[in-house]
């Protein structure tokens, strides 16, 4: 077993808008091995989400595992509303960096 980044792993890794006071956290996966392997070990969970977005675990609304896309999305409130004094990134698309070097076990 070795460690590697979920960068290396996937084949896109983004954040979006899931409506104004939503934000959702994209992860696909090159294959279906690497896409079992980061289910497997459950490193894109509500407690690791909350900790690299800085919110409490109440605050990620879910986590879902999609495989007939090798797919992984987590859903959190957004600190601000979009579009709101103080926000920084109207659509969401700006996010994702924090995942990036998520480290998964695979074989």
């Amino acid at each position: 077993m070795a460690l590697v980044k979920l960068q290396q792993i996937a084949s896109v890794i983004r954040s979006k808008n899931s409506g104004p006071y939503e934000l959702t956290l994209d992860v696909i996966f090159k294959d279906k091995n690497s896409f079992e392997a980061a289910c497997r070990s459950r490193v894109i969970n509500k407690t690791t989400i909350a900790k690299l977005y800085g919110i409490r675990e109440e605050e990620v609304i879910g986590i879902v595992e999609f495989s007939p896309a090798y797919a992984i999305k987590a859903t959190i409130v957004r600190p601000y509303p979009s579009g709101a004094l103080g926000e920084t990134d109207v659509y969401g698309a700006q996010q994702h960096a924090l995942l990036l070097d998520l480290e998964v076990e695979v074989d």
